[in-house]
């Protein structure tokens, strides 16, 4: 805009270019005539480091020693070896010229990763999976519960209770609620987090085979799969939940119950307060 301004100056006149472009006056002189109000830029203090010394104590900062180190430590460090280079803000600036004010040692880069879209639109078009500890009769003894969900109308068609976390567990319940939903090849995708069952090689070659598509969250986020989770959420802050379960049995009596009352009479904020019965048999 203010190269506009210098363009039809020297035929409008100023004020004319400037009242015709919209531009105040004031921010015209200050942008053609900057020397009036003060200098553009700072001036380089007297007393700054010549650029060779600038440069040694740079190479100072990328020995391997000083890697991990804060400039408060290096002088430090340096000052006991009887060496004095320059102060710590005159590091600080040094590191900050060169864009090093951060970590400096040469680390792996996690690259970005692209947030997973759970977007389903039909029944059985997406499911998500996931696995959760229940506390058993004494401590550190826990029960496995596998869940699937649909994501569309948060009816869990599959559920297990087990001893313990296995691919070849997992493997088996998606399995068998494939087969009984029958879902055709090439229709739902599969999302789960990233755990140890999730990306085993027996899960990932069974949903090949039905050709299921799968997805996983992003590494070392937790809430790239909240379907699952709020369903873990519901039945854990459920009043008649309880703290243990004396034997497996109890635990999938207790489930059993929680499922049959959160598929038929649960009403679920996130399909319009509908149950997911209802929304299981949604047209397809």
């Amino acid at each position: 805009m203010m190269a506009a301004v210098l363009d039809a100056a020297p035929q409008l006149g100023i004020v004319a270019a400037c009242d015709g472009l919209g531009v105040s006056r004031a921010s015209w002189y200050r942008w053609a005539a900057p020397s009036i109000y003060g200098p553009t830029q700072r001036p380089a203090s007297a007393r700054r480091l010549p650029d060779v010394e600038r440069d040694a104590v740079l190479a100072v900062l990328h020995e391997e020693r000083f890697a991990d180190r804060a400039p408060a430590e290096i002088v430090a460090t340096l000052l006991d070896e009887g060496r004095y280079l320059c102060s710590v803000s005159t590091m600080y600036r040094i590191l900050h010229e060169h864009e090093e004010v951060r970590e400096r040692r040469a680390q792996r880069r996690h690259p970005s990763h692209a947030p997973p879209v759970l977007l389903a639109e039909k029944p059985n078009e997406l499911w998500s999976w996931d696995i959760t500890k229940l506390k058993g009769p004494k401590k550190w003894h826990y029960f496995h519960l596998y869940v699937i969900i649909d994501v569309f109308s948060r009816f869990i068609v599959g559920w297990m209770v087990a001893h313990r976390e296995a691919a070849m567990l997992a493997e088996r319940l998606i399995e068998a609620t494939i087969l009984r939903q029958e879902i055709p090849a090439g229709q739902l995708t599969l999302h789960a987090d990233r755990g140890t069952s999730m990306r085993s090689k027996t899960v990932a070659q069974l949903l090949v085979e039905l050709g299921v598509e799968k997805t996983h969250s992003r590494p070392y986020v937790s809430n790239d799969n909240p379907f699952s989770e709020a369903g873990f959420k519901t039945m854990k802050s459920s009043p008649g939940f309880p703290r243990s379960f004396g034997t497996i049995e109890d635990a999938r009596v207790h489930v059993e119950a929680f499922m049959a009352w959160y598929n038929n009479d649960h009403r679920h904020e996130g399909i319009a307060y509908l149950t997911p019965h209802t929304g299981a048999r949604w047209p397809r």
